[in-house]
């Protein structure tokens, strides 16, 4: 375009300056012709150009934008089915939680009844077995003590019945094997009121001490345990008593005076269950 201008001023310049002709003009003329055509050409060929460049960069901008389109709306598919999974997973750890705290609560619930379970087993298996009286004491008249003083008295020397004796004694030990430790106890005190010198003395007595150690009293127990030694020195309750008042000192963290009742036991009445029971309670104290 700029030299179409330049011949434009040109042949201005010499038609007004008469240094051309017209043969001259026509010639100019179709050559500046010829020029503005292959321009125009050219410059028709660049557009074109450009245009189809243009077109293709289209194309392929028409092409990406449903590829990103299609791609961004998986990409929220995906993370709405990541969100639900998330709460399922947030509810399924809630419920998790919840069952553990029912579990925890259902395993404290086993372990207290586990642990009365055993406390009861260790009663009735002290009682019945350990202490070997379980069968004698269900019949009094079997769990008589073999004492000096008790052999010798006849049972016309108390003022009541023997059936009512061996009653009030019958449910002061069903009442203690119930585990009624302080109606036993009062059942117990009431019996040797009524019959302090008989042949169930000494076990009521012992029994007495035996509600209070049951019941974690260990300072009563050792004192009621203390009245069987006193009371009936000859009655079959004395080692009982003994090493069960060593297990009171033992539980009160007492350990010396629970060693010294211990070695007692086993100097006093050797070859019993008592004796050996006393020494494994040495041979754990530290």
């Amino acid at each position: 375009m700029k030299k179409y201008h330049i011949l434009v001023l040109v042949s201005v310049f010499c038609f007004l300056s008469g240094c051309a002709t017209n043969s001259d003009l026509r010639v100019l003329r179709t050559e500046m012709d010829m020029k503005i055509s292959a321009a125009e050409e050219k410059n028709s060929a660049l557009v074109q150009t450009e245009s189809a460049a243009l077109r293709k960069e289209l194309e392929k901008t028409s092409v990406s934008i449903p590829t990103l389109r299609k791609a961004e709306a998986d990409l929220r598919a995906d993370i709405t089915e990541l969100r639900d999974q998330l709460r399922q997973l947030r509810g399924i750890t809630e419920s998790l939680q919840k069952d553990g705290s029912d579990l925890k609560h259902r395993i404290s619930d086993y372990r207290e009844l586990k642990e009365r379970l055993d406390q009861t087993s260790f009663k009735v298996n002290y009682i019945e077995n350990f202490l070997d009286i379980g069968k004698k004491e269900e019949r009094p008249d079997g769990a008589v003590d073999k004492s000096p003083k008790n052999s010798g008295k006849k049972n016309g020397s108390v003022s009541k019945k023997k059936g009512d004796k061996e009653t009030l004694y019958a449910q002061a030990y069903e009442s203690f094997k119930a585990g009624k430790y302080d109606k036993a106890r009062t059942e117990f005190q009431n019996f040797l009121k009524s019959y302090p010198d008989t042949e169930y003395s000494s076990n009521a007595q012992f029994w007495i001490g035996e509600c209070y150690y049951f019941e974690k009293k260990y300072e009563k127990a050792i004192l009621e345990y203390e009245k069987v030694i006193k009371n009936f020195p000859d009655g079959n309750k004395v080692p009982y008593a003994l090493l069960k008042q060593g297990l009171s000192f033992l539980s009160l963290g007492d350990k010396t005076s629970a060693k010294a009742i211990f070695q007692s036991v086993m100097k006093d009445y050797p070859n019993t269950n008592q004796a050996r029971s006393a020494r494994e309670k040495l041979l754990k104290i530290k």
